[in-house]
């Protein structure tokens, strides 16, 4: 179901269809938070992700429907081909007595749409406390890599809408640039292996939307195609070392484990190198050119984006590593029960 939804919300050729698509995700997402219903922590987050990603979906509505009073349509091919006539200031939005310029009110409802679903800085709370309640393998699959990329293929997807609202490709910046230092340094400071990760998911993201701020929507494409790859390797091996740990997530009680899961440590250390951008890594090649491209703006958000992006590079490194060395390479402080229990994953 969630794969069909997510077919539909990347074909669709106008904004019903996606936002039947968007709608479809965040419901199946609900589903699978709760997919272990006995734990009242798995009830609380899946309810906490509907109701923060409901904020969201009401921005994105509000932005389809402002579209349609706009441009009497709903098809993406006829809104980009009429935008740059609607973007003269005659064509605006009355609101308190106030004047708004009609597609800088649309790209904004539309990026707020984008902030819920993608975890940015205000409504990021959902992707973390979504960890506890999902399978391991699901949430590497499809929801890391996948569902949570949705609102920055949204921006994509209306990128020529987008060029035509200098303020709201600014905002975006502001919001994608402040989400990439803010879960970067959140995530030094977790001790739950699969927190870690989701806060630097949640980084990666703001990379991405911060490229697309900077009207560069390849880049932010390139990034989040890489990013689908070298997330999901650290999340299976979160979920190989949880199984082989006895269900135990927390870092602290871990240590030592290089020894005795090699492959783990090893899928591991690749995931985390691509997610620091070390050279020749994947992550190196995409992230690399987004901080490279806003440090060449010459704008006031280009130079906030890349100032923050590289702090975060640091930040990054650090959490990647620290949950290296506690998990893998510390002294070991877990159970004389859980350690002789402890093998990798067969093959098969």
């Amino acid at each position: 179901i969630f794969t069909f939804f997510m077919l539909m919300l990347v074909t669709g050729d106008n904004f019903i269809q996606l936002f039947l698509g968007w709608e479809g995700v965040g419901l199946a997402s609900y589903l699978l938070i709760n997919f272990w219903f006995t734990r009242l922590q798995a009830n609380k987050a899946a309810i906490k992700a509907m109701l923060v990603n409901r904020v969201g979906d009401f921005g994105l509505a509000l932005g389809i429907m402002s579209c349609f009073t706009i441009f009497q349509t709903v098809d993406f091919s006829t809104i980009f081909a009429c935008a740059s006539a609607f973007s003269e200031p005659h064509h605006y939005f009355i609101f308190c007595n106030m004047r708004f310029h009609a597609i800088t009110v649309i790209c904004i409802l539309l990026s707020i749409g984008a902030v819920g679903k993608s975890a940015q800085i205000g409504l990021h709370t959902w992707l973390p406390d979504a960890m506890e309640g999902f399978p391991t393998p699901v949430s590497a699959s499809i929801h890391a890599a996948t569902m949570v990329t949705a609102g920055v293929f949204m921006i994509v997807r209306c990128s020529p809408l987008f060029e035509y609202s200098p303020i709201a490709l600014i905002v975006i910046t502001f919001i994608g640039a402040m989400t990439s230092f803010f879960a970067a340094t959140t995530g030094i400071l977790q001790n739950d292996l699969k927190r870690v990760i989701a806060y630097s998911t949640c980084s990666q993201l703001g990379y991405m939307i911060f490229a697309c701020g900077i009207s560069n929507y390849s880049v932010s494409v390139f990034h989040l195609m890489n990013h689908a790859f070298f997330k999901a390797l650290p999340f299976l091996s979160a979920g190989s070392v949880i199984h082989a740990m006895s269900d135990e997530q927390d870092m602290r009680k871990m240590g030592g484990l290089a020894s005795l899961l090699p492959f783990t440590y090893a899928m591991m250390l690749i995931g985390s190198l691509s997610l620091i951008g070390f050279p020749f890594c994947t992550g190196f090649y995409s992230k690399d050119v987004i901080l490279e491209l806003a440090y060449t703006k010459y704008t006031i958000s280009g130079n906030f984006a890349f100032w923050l992006g590289s702090v975060s590079v640091f930040f990054t490194s650090y959490y990647s590593f620290r949950l290296l060395l506690l998990t893998f390479l510390a002294p070991t402080n877990s159970f004389k029960r859980d350690i002789l229990r402890c093998h990798d994953a067969p093959i098969l």
